[in-house]
């Protein structure tokens, strides 16, 4: 494993042309390199597939992604990570500026140095991997802003590793989009960090897709203030092995989070989602549904924790894992849980699996579609809920047919 023999290596010593962030995650994993897999999130991945992930030739240099070129849509700002473009923008309703490295490393450190290392093994491999000009950090202020479309890329035979952080000030409202692009047998590491001031409202979308024997480990970081709104949608697919860990944390409590999530897989392929949403504050909120289909011998995986402490009274949520198997030999692993101290609260978990209706597929076919188109309409609709809460443009990125080609 060649990213790992990097960091195990004796003689490799950590230069000072580095940044904070590698020296600090480099002292982490130099004494646990890889994540324990008798650890609850990684004892179902893949070990195999993990170690190929690890196992490419690791590159900062920039690669254009093959993506949508056109930019004529009004309120649109793209910005290509590891493209050498600097973001400042000051307009009258609002205001986006980057954020120099002392004020990067003061947003995230106190998540590294003190953090158990399995726990957060993603995105210490990822600040580790990733160079200065990989990583974007950006203040972002006011309303009326342009939707932010940020798109991160892998090239054919390398491993890539980009960072975005990204400090939302209070009273802002932004639509924030991710496209995560692997190119046909690379590797993609990527960790981003969200912090919601007070009174704000993001609506993210993630989008993650790859090529034959693409690979993605993605970590992301949400911070929610007091009276902060905080919408995900999240979509991976055509990846042999991915994994998307969500952490999020209400750090008052009195916020409001809507996490809709799906993964798909096919072949021999493994995806998986971890969630973990701790409330650390009393009145808070989140629905949180996550959808799953695998078909062939693919494997998908959904875990998800609520944390409700002591402090946390009032606490409303519910996680929801609602999964499609299509097939003897696939397999789906989910477990959404709860951990509640708090005695005032109202929340609820549940998982279903099924598979695509019968009887509404011998109506479809009684009316003169095919089994194949019949299959397809369905799918249409249990991939639509997720489709239609991600804030991504249908003219420039046509996710419904990208989806039903990719069966």
């Amino acid at each position: 494993m060649q990213i790992i023999e990097s960091i195990t290596n004796e003689k490799n010593i950590v230069l000072e042309s580095q940044n904070k962030l590698q020296r600090i995650c480099f002292d982490k994993l130099k004494v646990n390199p890889l994540p324990n897999n008798k650890n609850e999130t990684w004892r179902a991945a893949s070990k195999p597939k993990l170690e190929t992930f690890l196992n490419y030739s690791s590159s900062n240099d920039f690669y254009h992604p093959i993506v949508p070129t056109d930019l004529t849509a009004k309120n649109i700002l793209r910005i290509i990570i590891g493209e050498d473009k600097q973001v400042n923008i000051k307009e009258k309703n609002y205001e986006i500026t980057v954020l120099e490295e002392e004020e990067l490393v003061n947003l995230i450190k106190d998540q590294l140095i003190d953090c158990d290392t399995t726990q957060n093994w993603s995105n210490l491999l990822n600040h580790y991997m990733t160079s200065k000009n990989n990583i974007v950090g950006l203040n972002i202020s006011g309303t009326n802003i342009p939707h932010i479309e940020i798109i991160s890329n892998s090239k054919t035979n390398l491993f890539n590793s980009k960072t975005l952080i990204i400090n939302i000030k209070n009273d802002t409202k932004v639509d924030i989009s991710q496209i995560n692009i692997g190119d046909e047998n690379c590797a993609l590491s990527f960790s981003s960090y969200l912090f919601l001031g007070k009174n704000s409202k993001i609506n993210h979308g993630i989008v993650s897709y790859g090529q034959k024997k693409s690979h993605m480990i993605k970590a992301l970081n949400v911070f929610q203030e007091k009276d902060s709104e905080y919408n995900l949608g999240s979509l991976q697919f055509n990846f042999n092995f991915a994994r998307l860990e969500i952490h999020i944390n209400q750090t008052e409590g009195q916020a409001k989070t809507n996490i809709k999530g799906m993964q798909i897989t096919k072949d021999n392929e493994q995806i998986s989602t971890y969630a973990k949403i701790e409330f650390n504050g009393p009145n808070g909120y989140l629905n949180q549904l996550n959808k799953s289909l695998a078909k062939d011998r693919s494997h998908s995986v959904f875990e998800g924790l609520i944390v409700v402490p002591q402090i946390a009274q009032k606490t409303d949520a519910s996680q929801l894992s609602r999964n499609l198997l299509l097939s003897n030999h696939a397999k789906i692993d989910t477990k959404p849980q709860l951990e509640i101290v708090a005695d005032d609260v109202k929340c609820m978990h549940g998982a279903t699996i099924s598979q695509l209706n019968e009887n509404e597929l011998f109506y479809m076919r009684s009316r003169g579609l095919t089994m194949e188109q019949a299959s397809k309409l369905q799918l249409r609709s249990y991939y639509q809920e997720i489709i239609s809460f991600l804030p991504i443009a249908k003219e420039r990125w046509d996710l419904i047919n990208l989806l039903l080609k990719n069966q």
